[in-house]
């Protein structure tokens, strides 16, 4: 089953507490429906994770840990979704949501300018020309960055408990059948 698979790789709450980075928040960590591994709170995980992932930069798993514990989904769940953002799928998911806020604001917009390529100056050099970039796209870029977030959000949620529904009636069908043919 996918629970036992999730629980053999994730780490518990004693081994996140321990970490020194992560101590401060001792009790907070220490709450059970951060851990558990059921439908509801990995879907609601999956979606927090979804939309934190379009968030710039290191802000992503922060805003994705805090909203865990605030919607009590599991945390790591909603950690490691958060990693579909990376550098080489940033700019075609920015593009994509430039694409949207433009169907959803009207706005008309010509070429759009290309996105700045990593080069010989380092990430930070690459990050900071990104940032400028993102921002020459306006307000097409920030209603289409929100839109998408939660659409992905909705999607996911959506997604994870239609699929471990599906994944759990299939077992239930399996073991009737086992049981009936002995």
């Amino acid at each position: 089953m996918a629970r036992k698979w999730f629980k053999k790789y994730l780490p518990g709450p004693e081994e996140i507490a321990a970490n020194r980075w992560l101590s401060w928040l001792g009790p907070a960590l220490r709450r059970p429906d951060l851990w558990h591994l059921h439908r509801r709170s990995v879907a609601r995980a999956v979606a927090v994770g979804l939309f934190c992932g379009l968030m710039p930069g290191p802000t992503q798993m922060l805003s994705a840990g805090l909203l865990a514990l605030w919607l009590r989904c599991n945390l790591p769940v909603a950690l490691a979704t958060t990693l579909y953002t990376n550098p080489f799928t940033i700019v075609p998911l920015y593009l994509l949501a430039y694409e949207y806020g433009k169907l959803l604001t009207g706005a008309r917009g010509g070429e759009v300018v290309p996105a700045p390529e990593l080069g010989p100056d380092g990430i930070w050099a690459w990050m900071e020309a990104l940032g400028r970039w993102a921002l020459s796209l306006g307000p097409s870029l920030a209603v289409g960055l929100v839109a998408l977030a939660l659409t992905l959000a909705v999607l996911g949620y959506l997604l994870t408990d239609w699929g471990w529904r599906w994944y759990v009636v299939q077992a239930w069908k399996k073991r009737i059948r086992e049981r009936g043919s002995d």
